[in-house]
C-alpha cells in the first residue's frame, strides 16, 4: 500500500520513481501481479570484462491466472535487472550480445521504441524479450512462450531505468567503450635455442665475450712457417 501511495505522489508531481532497493519492483505493476523474487544472481547474461555485475529478477502473472490457479506462458512475464560496478562498457557489451544472438543463435533482433523506451527486441522460436542499458544497469523484460512484451511492464521499468541505447546501434561500429587489450602468445622457452625477452632487453647490460682471432695472410701470399701463428694447445 505504501509503495502504491509513493508511486501516485511521484506521478502527480511528475517525478521519476526511485530505483527499488533490490532493483526489481516487488509489487503489482498495473494489472500484473507480483509473484516471485530472485537474487542476487551472479550468472549474468551481459558480461562486461573487468566490471562485476549481479542480477535480480521478478516474475509477474495475470490476475486471471491467479484466480484459476493455472499459469500459461502468456500469463507470465519475467524481469531481470543487472547492476554493474561502473557504467564502463555496459552499452557496448549489451549491443554486442544482441548482435551475437542474431549471428550465432539465429534470433531475430531489431531496435524498437516501446512506450518511449528505446530497446533491443529479441525474438526466438518460442520466446520474446526486450533489453536496454541504463547507466550501470541492464534491464531485460519478456518470457518463454511469449509473442510480445507487455507495454505496461516496459513503461514501468523504463521510468525507473531510462534507456541509454543509442539509435541505430545494431548497424555500423559498436558503441564506444573500453576494449579488452590483446595479449600476444609467447613461445615456450627452449633451452637448446633460447631467445631474448625483448620486453626486458637492455643493450647496455649485454656483454659480448671477447675471443682471439687468428689473422691469416691473403690467399696468394706464401706463409713463412717460422712466422706463422702457433695454435694454442687445448
Amino acid at each position: 500500500m505504501r509503495l502504491l501511495i509513493v508511486a501516485v505522489i511521484l506521478a502527480a508531481c511528475g517525478g521519476k520513481p526511485p530505483i527499488p532497493k533490490r532493483l526489481v519492483v516487488e509489487g503489482d505493476v498495473g494489472s500484473w501481479k507480483f509473484r516471485r523474487f530472485q537474487g542476487p544472481l551472479l550468472d549474468i547474461e551481459v558480461w562486461v570484462d573487468g566490471n562485476k555485475g549481479e542480477a535480480y529478477s521478478a516474475s509477474y502473472i495475470t490476475a486471471s491466472s491467479e484466480k484459476v490457479g493455472h499459469i500459461a506462458d502468456k500469463d507470465l512475464v519475467n524481469v531481470t535487472v543487472t547492476k554493474y560496478e561502473r557504467q564502463d562498457g555496459v552499452v557496448r557489451e549489451t549491443v554486442r550480445l544482441v548482435r551475437r544472438l542474431a549471428a550465432e543463435k539465429g534470433y531475430q533482433v531489431d531496435e524498437k521504441k516501446l512506450k518511449g523506451v528505446r530497446a533491443l527486441r529479441i525474438t526466438g522460436p518460442s520466446e520474446t524479450w526486450v533489453m536496454w542499458p541504463s547507466g550501470n544497469y541492464v534491464v531485460k523484460v519478456g518470457g518463454q512462450g511469449r509473442e510480445n512484451v507487455p507495454d505496461s511492464m516496459v513503461a514501468s521499468y523504463g521510468d525507473r531505468y531510462p534507456s541509454q541505447l543509442p539509435g541505430g546501434s545494431l548497424e555500423g561500429p559498436l558503441p564506444p567503450g573500453p576494449d579488452k587489450p590483446k595479449v600476444e602468445d609467447k613461445e615456450p622457452y627452449d633451452s637448446k635455442n633460447p631467445k631474448p625477452d625483448l620486453d626486458k632487453y637492455d643493450p647496455n647490460n649485454v656483454k659480448i665475450p671477447e675471443r682471439e682471432v687468428d689473422v691469416l695472410p691473403p690467399a696468394d701470399e706464401k706463409i713463412d712457417p717460422k712466422k706463422a701463428p702457433k695454435k694454442k694447445k687445448k
